[in-house]
């Protein structure tokens, strides 16, 4: 089948921010709709966020032979953003068939993230998955091919170590917070600043469980708006210090040239919180927490050289991680291209035919042997029964297929379908799935099909001749 999957894009690596964001789709939706319209292609799927955008598609092999779809999407791209063609070209990369996989299952997987084994970008494309099939773009082969992601992204999370340390600033220090006070649910923070530092590190703490979250600003209005997002409560700046008495955990990331949390100042809150424990975090250059606050009881201060030396030795370690986490990706880009040559029809029949001689012969052997005994004649008529109602019953599905085959020039949506109803490529499946639908294999193969509706019943072997005598068939009647 007469098919191509590729992908376009530009991110962190490629492009600084200015180009980011010049080039970011504000309306994926229309932006998908618009690109099926303007180019012979069969699905795709479009990926905005700060740090990159992506174009997913499977072309249309029939429609777009003589025409450079790539270029053809950048040049789309550049319309629709209303920017220069030249200069997205300068700055995208371009990657085709099995490489374009291969990139898909890397960024679900957060190895080509800023912060490599952050989970954000797992939402983000599952969310811009989501909307694709909504909208009608995603199909047969990009539905497959981002459930595919999701789960290599989860074998990923599961077999390695790859996002089990801090490798952010904001993060490790949310991750020190946990380490004083073990669960922050139940704990109230307050962030002393609203950049980005703030926000990533508001957004760390909320995933934490923190209860209550306070946010203060010397622009006021800044401060709510973060509040706002965050579902937090802003606070005037000046009463910053009165409001400390009821918060446990302190991260201050503000522009300040000098020190606005003060020794004294903590000195006199403590007392006010008959010295329950205090965790201040300061990731400000210059600092905004004075050191000495450090030297009072039951209080921590963690300082942004501190929090570098944790995020630097979790660096390391998550690097080597991501072999491991490269060779998962490389085996299961081998199994996508092993199903994508599955959707060629006459791979399916053979793997459907075959199937069905499997199940045939082994409920043979079983039926064998509850028999006993049998004559090679007898042995060799079950045989030809099985097979026989095997293939007659497989025979309308087959010649469906070859019909929408040859209508349409493509009937995969059918085969994709039959390949899941038959469950042809040996997907695993949760142990609490519907019916508990397994893998068939060697010693589990004669439970596999062990569900309700089809579980074999034990039947009652006659010792008369099949027809009976003429008295039995008397009392049949």
């Amino acid at each position: 089948m007469d098919r191509m999957i590729f992908l376009v894009g530009l991110n962190h690596r490629c492009a600084g921010v200015d180009v980011r964001e010049k080039f970011a789709l504000t309306s994926v939706a229309d932006f998908e709709k618009s690109l099926l319209a303007a180019c012979p292609l069969r699905e795709v799927m479009a990926l905005s966020t700060c740090n990159r955008v992506e174009i997913l598609a499977v072309a249309d092999g029939a429609r777009g032979a003589d025409i450079d779809l790539p270029e053809a999407v950048l040049r789309h791209w550049a319309e629709t953003c209303q920017g220069d063609l030249d200069t997205l070209r300068a700055h995208t990369y371009r990657h085709a068939g099995l490489d374009a996989v291969t990139h898909l299952f890397c960024v679900a997987a957060s190895l080509d993230s800023m912060i490599m084994g952050e989970p954000q970008i797992l939402g983000q494309l599952k969310t811009s998955y989501r909307k694709a099939v909504e909208t009608g773009t995603a199909r047969v082969i990009i539905n497959r091919l981002l459930h595919k992601s999701f789960s290599v992204a989860k074998r990923v999370r599961t077999e390695t170590a790859i996002a089990s340390s801090a490798v952010s600033i904001s993060y490790a220090a949310v991750e020190l917070a946990k380490k004083i006070f073990g669960e922050l649910s139940g704990k109230t923070a307050m962030l002393v600043g609203a950049g980005e530092m703030a926000e990533l590190a508001a957004t760390h703490l909320l995933a934490s469980g923190i209860e209550k979250l306070y946010i203060t600003n010397r622009t006021y209005s800044r401060a709510q708006e973060l509040a706002k997002t965050m579902h937090g409560e802003a606070i005037i700046f000046e009463g910053m210090v009165d409001q400390l008495r009821d918060v446990d955990i302190v991260i201050s990331s503000t522009g300040s040239p000098t020190a606005i949390i003060r020794a004294r100042d903590i000195r006199e809150v403590l007392k006010k919180r008959r010295n329950r424990a205090m965790f201040f975090i300061d990731i400000a250059v210059p600092r905004d927490i004075d050191p000495d606050v450090n030297a009072l009881d039951n209080v921590y201060l963690y300082d942004i050289d501190d929090l570098k030396e944790v995020v630097e030795e979790n660096m390391s370690a998550r690097q080597g991680e991501a072999v491991k986490a490269r060779a998962i990706v490389e085996v299961e880009t081998q199994a996508f291209a092993t199903w994508l040559k599955s959707l060629a029809l006459q791979p399916t029949i053979t793997d459907l035919l075959g199937r069905a001689e499997d199940v045939a012969s082994r409920e043979l052997a079983k039926t064998l042997k509850r028999l006993g005994e049998v004559d090679d004649e007898t042995r060799v008529a079950l045989e030809v029964l099985v097979t026989s109602v095997s293939r007659k019953l497989l025979h309308e599905p087959i010649c469906f297929l070859k019909r929408r085959t040859r209508e349409e020039g493509t009937a995969e949506r059918f085969i994709d379908m039959t390949r899941r109803i038959f469950n042809l490529d040996a997907d695993p499946v949760n142990a609490d799935a519907h019916l508990e639908r397994r893998t068939v294999d060697d010693e589990s193969a004669d439970d596999a099909l062990d569900c309700e509706c089809c579980r074999d019943e034990e039947p009652t072997i006659p010792n008369t001749p099949v027809h009976g005598a003429p008295d039995e068939r008397k009392d049949r009647h």
